[in-house]
């Protein structure tokens, strides 16, 4: 029964990943953490070499399937693939319509996501808080990087989804962002939504290969020098607050094949100077609100974490 609830907890946490990979700016990667299986993830993913080919001949179907924890793997990235099926359309009207909301909702899961990652800190001295300063600076400068336009050809996208991948595997930096730099997030999600598995298959093949070539250097970085690892993201999660404060001044907008504008370059602004340029609503007791809920999810998420462990790779 408790592999049972590990397996719902496992899908529900891959369900909340693909929601937050969504977001330009939420890091999939931040959940993964958050939940207590980023290092079984990076383990597990790291095993997808060449020589599997070969350990699946000389051990047999059962003992690989083991090493690579892939029950582990299918239920996760299944309930991020549902996930992004499901709120691909639903995140893009929240961001159009309700953009206070959501991203108020997407700042108080990271503030508190990064209060659980200090928490993990083995030491604090100097060399950690360079760490952390390197990581702020690596989070700032990324998020504010001019984007540029890429053609959506089958190798732009294969490129793209191999970047792309390595920022979502990382807690603070996100995979859809890096997609909107480079120009190519518009047409990803208007090809998850018409379902155009030609395109995705493209994207899929460069993430699934850049993806096992990051997580094996996540992995050495995490086995021989974890405090630093983990004192750079958690700067990387504070450095993206920038991207995720909830009031912004829009400066500059991707033009969709339809028409409509996807902003892609923002300015935090305070909230009475937002309402001064907008003429909207700041909304603060919604964002409030919202900051609260997705710092209250970050907290379940952690205790779940506690209470259903899964095995260590």
């Amino acid at each position: 029964m408790k592999n049972l609830r590990e397996l719902f907890r496992i899908a529900a946490v891959g369900l909340v990943m693909g929601a937050a990979e969504v977001v330009p700016g939420v890091s999939g990667g931040t959940i993964a953490f958050i939940s207590g299986i980023y290092e079984r993830l990076i383990n597990a993913i790291r095993q997808f070499t060449p020589y599997l080919i070969l350990r699946l001949k000389d051990e047999g179907l059962k003992s690989t399937w083991e090493k690579v924890d892939a029950t582990f793997l299918l239920v996760l990235f299944a309930g991020m693939g549902i996930s992004i099926l499901i709120f691909a359309s639903a995140v893009s009207y929240m961001l159009h319509h309700e953009p206070i909301a959501i991203w108020s909702f997407f700042f108080g899961l990271v503030v508190v996501s990064a209060l659980v990652v200090s928490q993990e800190l083995e030491s604090f001295g100097i060399q950690t808080g360079l760490g952390i300063g390197i990581g702020v600076v690596i989070g700032v400068v990324i998020t504010h990087l001019v984007p540029i336009t890429l053609e959506p050809t089958p190798l732009m996208l294969f490129v793209g989804g191999s970047i792309a991948v390595c920022a979502w595997i990382l807690p603070g930096l996100s995979g859809s962002f890096i997609l909107l730099l480079l120009g190519l997030y518009g047409f990803v999600i208007e090809a998850i939504k018409s379902l155009d598995l030609l395109n995705l298959a493209f994207l899929a093949l460069g993430a699934a290969i850049g993806l096992v070539s990051f997580s094996k250097l996540l992995s050495r970085l995490f086995s021989r020098f974890r405090n630093d690892t983990l004192s750079v993201l958690l700067g990387f999660m504070l450095g993206s607050l920038a991207k995720l404060w909830p009031w912004k001044n829009t400066t500059s907008y991707q033009i969709k094949a339809d028409g409509s504008q996807i902003p892609l370059i923002q300015e935090p602004v305070l909230p009475n100077i937002y309402s001064n340029l907008t003429g909207q609503d700041a909304q603060i007791m919604t964002a409030i609100g919202c900051a609260l809920v997705g710092g209250a999810l970050v907290l379940v998420l952690q205790k779940a974490a506690r209470i259903y462990s899964g095995p260590e790779s």
